[in-house]
């Protein structure tokens, strides 16, 4: 029994040296056109030559025991059979058992035929399974046949059959036992290799898709600039960098009619795809809802009670609104728990507006809110954002916070608005440095230009 174990440890030790080698070699480029079915007389080759050199290596690492040799000689061929199919198979077994039957010995036909079966045997299982790999327990179980079916061989052809039957006895379960855990740890190698693929193609069809979703989204918000270029009595402009493929910050504007503005900023709770359709949904209820003969409290109201409808997943956004007389210069606003926008002066003096009373939108129906106003002077900004302008970290996890926000506000002077936006997304981006942007950005910028 003893020198059985030191059979069997002796083979696994040295077919670890195969297993490695087949690890590197499903790596290569090669094997991955072999997953893919791309199989061509280079391939073929490559693998029979491959195979036929383990199964040689198989042989001679082996150990000999009355004129016999236990060994692992038939994993190649099995193995060639099982991922190029019975021509790869039985060529690397052909190779196999040529080396192996020119050493010759009592055994050495009947272990070279097994060689080749073993081959074909993988080449059959190969087209049973249309090229599909085996897995783990069934090429345990295909390992274990394959040597059954050697020692039945050898049994049957080889003599005298007093000595093949202890030779047999000696190496039965060594090569069982080594073949078995050989061909398993391939498969195991295998199964995994076609899962990570498995799993790189479902990701780069979701980065695809997601890559699709942040173009319509995108198209979602206004992003052509001036947006009214007829019109000379203000000016407008917008950006907007979600942290992920997609987020959920919004803006817009839009005329009511000829004299009013309607323009709104908002941050959806949570990132990414369930974000941006509660985006999107915001953005279309509030266009919809929004008239010349509402207040932007009204509208908030009505635009909040239709997002509490069935909002099974609970989020919500916080939404700024404001509706701008053009002719006077007076903007009306409410405000749904947003961050406070900051009214720019023309001499450089900074102004957050007057907060108004009114929850985040998506909460719960019923809820008033409350507005207000201000005038605009000619060459004031009414800068407007979201907190991932305020809330941006740099590589120390500090915020930027409004005090930052601010003292660029106050460089602004006679800028137009498209450089006003770039002067305070490039201290945001600047400050947060190589740390990653932790939530959407969204800033939007109103000069009002006629004077009064």
């Amino acid at each position: 029994m003893d020198h059985i174990i030191d059979v069997i440890i002796t083979l696994i030790k040295n077919m670890s040296v195969i297993i490695v080698l087949a690890y590197v070699l499903t790596r290569t480029k090669t094997y991955s056109d072999i997953l893919q079915n791309k199989f061509n007389w280079k391939n073929r080759l490559g693998l029979i030559l491959v195979f036929g050199l383990f199964s040689i290596y198989g042989t001679l690492s082996g150990m000999e025991i009355m004129g016999s040799i236990a060994n692992f000689r038939d994993l190649g061929p099995a193995i060639a059979g099982l991922v190029g199919g019975p021509v790869v198979g039985m060529g690397a077994g052909l190779i196999g058992a040529a080396h192996r039957y020119s050493m010759g010995g009592i055994t050495s036909l009947a272990c070279s035929l097994s060689t080749i079966i073993a081959g074909l045997a993988g080449g059959v299982v190969y087209k049973y399974r249309k090229g599909e790999f085996i897995i783990v327990g069934g090429a345990v179980i295909f390992a274990v046949v394959v040597e059954c079916m050697h020692m039945g061989l050898c049994l049957l052809i080889s003599r005298p059959y007093d000595q093949v039957l202890e030779i047999v006895k000696q190496v039965s379960l060594p090569m069982i036992l080594s073949n078995a855990l050989g061909l398993g740890i391939f498969a195991f190698i295998v199964c995994n290799l076609v899962n990570e693929r498995n799993t790189e193609s479902v990701k780069k069809l979701i980065e695809s898709e997601l890559k699709i979703a942040r173009e319509i989204q995108m198209g979602i918000v206004p992003k052509i600039f001036p947006a009214f270029p007829e019109r000379s009595e203000f000016d407008i402009y917008a950006v907007l960098e979600p942290a992920k493929e997609v987020g959920g910050d919004l803006y817009d504007f839009f005329l009511l009619d000829d004299d009013l503005l309607c323009f709104t900023i908002g941050d959806v709770s949570g990132k990414g795809v369930p974000a941006s359709l509660f985006m999107a949904v915001t953005k279309t209820l509030i266009k919809a809802k929004a008239d010349r003969l509402m207040t932007p409290a009204e509208i908030l109201a009505k635009v909040n009670d239709d997002l509490c409808e069935d909002n099974e997943s609970c989020m919500f956004v916080t939404e700024f609104l404001g509706i701008l007389h053009i002719p006077s210069g007076e903007v009306v606003y409410s405000n749904a728990g947003h961050n406070l926008p900051y009214l720019v002066r023309r001499d450089g003096s900074i102004e957050p507006l007057a907060k108004t009373t009114g929850m985040a939108l998506g909460v719960m129906e019923g809820i008033p809110f409350e507005k207000s106003s201000f005038n605009f002077e000619c060459g004031d900004t009414l800068l407007m954002y979201t907190d991932g302008v305020t809330e941006a970290m740099n590589s120390q996890g500090e915020l930027f916070m409004e005090q930052r926000l601010e003292e660029i506000l106050a460089g602004f002077g006679d800028k137009s608005v498209k450089e006003e936006t770039a002067m305070v997304l490039n201290a945001v981006k600047e400050y947060a440095g190589e740390a990653l942007q932790s939530d959407d950005i969204t800033i939007v910028a109103l000069k009002y230009k006629l004077a009064g």
